[in-house]
């Protein structure tokens, strides 16, 4: 048993000096009437936990709280047009760059390194995913003549399966044009679909030292240099490895430097899936089983969208859409960090399934984490009643 509930001990532990050193940078507590950007953020965080459907659920539950406020750091529940008005005009970079710090807090643990790759590069992941939206609600995320959506330009880290940065744009803007402005680690290794054969694309990461694995068009035009080696006896998978050169006038303008094309089978589609990459000495198997993790980036996003309030919002205006997105994002850093450090085996539905359950239950976070099964203690009886005959 624990004197606070259960959601004051997540929010415990955020690094609360970090948000004021970004709220005093942006001055987004100035004119706050009451509503500081810390009640703003444990707010936002209660909708992602109890997946809140709208103003109105964030304001009357944590009004149920009475008494247990104070351990969040804030004073007293929100009214709905408090909140309201701040999701539209609260500065919403804010939670983006308190996302990133906390990514370099909590996002650095033990429990979330793999170990599957023996390559020294960093690698990441990267893909799109769309939310659509109602058009006319949400005016300005322009998409289609009936349609509005916006895209999450996600490059994932391989090692905890979390962001490393988000790009959010309207729903026209295509996928590789998109990733221009994704920060690049040099060494690093980016896995991409063929969305991303963008042979300009590639020519810039390829100048800033970044590797690539990259499926190519069908309609890639090229020409082979050299034949490679296929292992013997092992990796059948493997169909082709070979150096080729890219062909077309505008194709090899673009990008005029040597490939390595990586022709792999799949068994669970029956087909063949063609890579290119600018890595030269790896083995081609490293290559196949790189673009195979690559699906991790789709288990992200299909987890962000089932377990998280994401697909629909609580505010129509796009500071308020920005905000929701930013704080589930840091919400499920925190399911992360919270199943990194607990002993039992969660799965991350059962995980949030249960904090919500319990979300301002009294119970020992971490003990909660090691043990949510454990029997209740049994008690000693003092007294045993007699037989009566």
């Amino acid at each position: 048993m624990s004197k606070v509930n259960l959601f004051s001990q997540i929010v415990s532990k955020l690094d609360r000096n970090s948000f004021k050193k970004l709220v005093a940078e942006k001055k987004t507590d100035k004119h706050q009437k009451g509503f500081t950007s810390w009640t703003h953020l444990v707010s936002m965080l209660f909708c992602q936990f109890a997946k809140s459907q709208s103003i109105r659920d964030i304001s009357n539950g944590l009004r149920s709280a009475t008494g247990n406020l104070n351990h969040l750091g804030i004073q007293m529940s929100p009214s709905k047009s408090t909140i309201s008005y701040q999701n539209k005009n609260r500065d919403w970079t804010l939670f983006r760059e308190y996302y990133y710090k906390l990514l370099t807090q909590l996002g650095q643990q033990a429990g979330f390194k793999q170990t599957k790759f023996r390559i020294k590069s960093k690698i990441f992941l990267l893909d799109t995913s769309t939310i659509s939206l109602c058009l006319n609600l949400f005016d300005w995320a322009k998409y289609k003549t009936t349609k509005g959506a916006i895209k999450l330009h996600t490059l994932l880290d391989y090692d905890g399966n979390l962001p490393a940065y988000v790009n959010i744009s309207n729903g026209k803007t295509a996928d590789n044009k998109g990733a221009y402005e994704i920060p690049l680690l040099a060494n690093s290794v980016i896995v991409a679909d063929r969305y991303y054969n963008d042979f300009s694309l590639l020519n810039v990461w390829d100048s800033k030292g970044v590797f690539f694995v990259i499926r190519h068009k069908e309609n890639l035009q090229f020409k082979t240099i050299k034949e490679l080696e296929l292992p013997d006896h092992r990796h059948k998978h493997i169909l082709k490895d070979e150096l080729i050169e890219v062909t077309g006038i505008q194709t090899s303008t673009k990008y005029p430097k040597k490939l390595r094309r990586v022709v792999i089978w799949n068994d669970e589609n029956n087909q063949t899936i063609e890579l290119i990459t600018n890595q030269m000495s790896w083995t081609a198997n490293t290559i196949s089983e790189l673009y195979k993790s690559r699906w991790q980036v789709e288990i992200f996003f299909r987890e962000i969208k089932q377990l998280l309030h994401i697909r629909s919002f609580i505010g129509t205006s796009e500071n308020a859409v920005m905000i929701q997105i930013w704080t589930a994002l840091i919400t499920i850093l925190i399911l992360k960090y919270l199943k990194s450090i607990g002993k039992f085996e969660w799965r991350l539905s059962n995980l949030i399934a249960f904090i919500r359950l319990n979300l301002f239950v009294r119970i020992n976070l971490q003990k909660w984490l090691d043990q949510p099964f454990e029997d209740p203690p049994k008690l000693n009886a003092k007294y045993v009643q007699g037989d009566l005959f």
